[in-house]
């Protein structure tokens, strides 16, 4: 295959930032004008923006995903003693939240066709003690939320949706962040609306939850210089919310360039490579995906092998996760570390996360599916 492309990036924010730069300086400067640095009118704007694509009633905007996620802890009164059931794929914050306000997190296995949290897994896990559960939707598609909610109303727990990948996702045309009793977003660069640095965002269909959600993230503060409880301080600042209006209003159009390069990616590999090989991510039926990774099964052991020959060829690639939080080395002395999940551990050892941002050409695609099929060319001429 003749190819231009010499190498590819994991991600490149600058190419989505750079189209868009007159805007950003026009809304800083109004910013910066108007000497409202917190709790401006981009912030609340931001605020009826999510809650209306999220379609709940409340949005509470706050300093990053991580705290969305100790918020949500905090409003519940989680503390010691308590138990929230959470996957041990995923990213270090869906569970640190858990252990920051003093509680246990009870670790269940996932569905290996998707990667998310496994809602039999959650049903047996349940406790007298199971205060909270709190899945995630991981790469951009939901978990299958619908279960995991029937699952928690037979026993009266409250949901806490980590959506931190996955903001305008949807199960069954409802979307991420609307299912739960909170949902948490995070506002990282590299996330699918991302800002220039941390912020996050609460979403609640529930009035005194959302209500105490701002309380927590507000010093517990009530009225000023009268504290109610024992909050944190956890602000989105006007600055970040005006540059996320403005990307906001590329949300969708910058979603289905994701969507069209995951189907070009799926249709190259099917051509490229064997199905034992390496195996393309599954497609819930019932979810909107919204594509913040791609992620490839290597089934054959050669994982490592063909990222490092990538590598060497200009293809970025990560792997998100090399090591579940189970085994994280702060929780290596903890007894609720002391589980077996196969299916967690299978999918550490065998997942590659190729480049995919928005921006993305089908020259660079095929050039990242052009090196896989390389690599596996020469790996069965050596076993000849």
């Amino acid at each position: 295959m003749t190819n231009a492309v010499q190498s590819v990036p994991l991600l490149d924010v600058s190419r989505a930032n750079e189209p868009l730069r007159d805007a950003f300086l026009e809304v800083l400067s109004e910013v910066i004008d108007s000497g409202r640095f917190l709790f401006g009118p981009d912030v609340v704007k931001l605020e009826e923006e999510v809650a209306s694509v999220c379609q709940v009633e409340h949005a509470i905007g706050c300093a990053s995903g991580s705290d969305a996620l100790l918020l949500a802890m905090m409003a519940l009164n989680i503390g010691p003693g308590d138990e929230v059931i959470v996957p041990s794929f995923t990213f270090f914050s869906s569970v640190s939240c858990i252990t920051r306000v003093g509680a246990t997190p009870v670790f269940v296995d996932i569905l290996p066709e998707t990667f998310n949290v496994d809602p039999a897994a959650i049903d047996a896990a349940i406790t007298t003690r199971t205060k909270a559960i709190l899945p995630v939707h991981l790469f951009g598609q939901c978990a299958q939320i619908d279960r995991i909610c029937r699952i928690a109303a037979r026993h009266d727990i409250p949901v806490v949706e980590d959506v931190a990948q996955s903001i305008g996702a949807a199960y069954h045309s409802r979307p991420a962040g609307s299912w739960g009793l909170a949902g948490c977003f995070s506002f990282y660069p590299t996330k699918n609306l991302g800002g220039m640095g941390d912020g996050g965002m609460l979403t609640s269909d529930d009035a005194a939850m959302a209500d105490r959600l701002r309380l927590f993230a507000a010093h517990g503060m009530r009225p000023r210089y009268y504290h109610q409880v024992v909050g944190i301080n956890s602000r989105l600042d006007s600055f970040q919310a005006a540059i996320l209006r403005v990307k906001f209003a590329k949300l969708a159009e910058a979603v289905r360039h994701r969507q069209e390069n995951a189907a070009r990616y799926s249709r190259l590999l099917h051509k490229a490579v064997a199905a034992e090989q390496v195996t393309i991510p599954t497609l819930d039926q019932a979810a909107y995906h919204v594509w913040n990774q791609y992620s490839l099964r290597i089934r054959d052991g050669k994982r490592d092998a063909l990222r490092s020959y990538l590598s060497e060829q200009g293809v970025a690639t990560e792997i998100y996760y090399p090591i579940p939080v189970h085994r994280q080395e702060c929780y290596r002395d903890e007894s609720f570390a002391n589980v077996t999940l196969p299916e967690t551990d299978r999918a550490c050892a065998e997942i590659l996360n190729l480049p995919m941002f928005p921006e993305l050409t089908a020259g660079e695609q095929e050039f990242v599916v052009e090196k896989i099929g390389e690599f596996y060319s020469q790996a069965a001429r050596s076993a000849a």
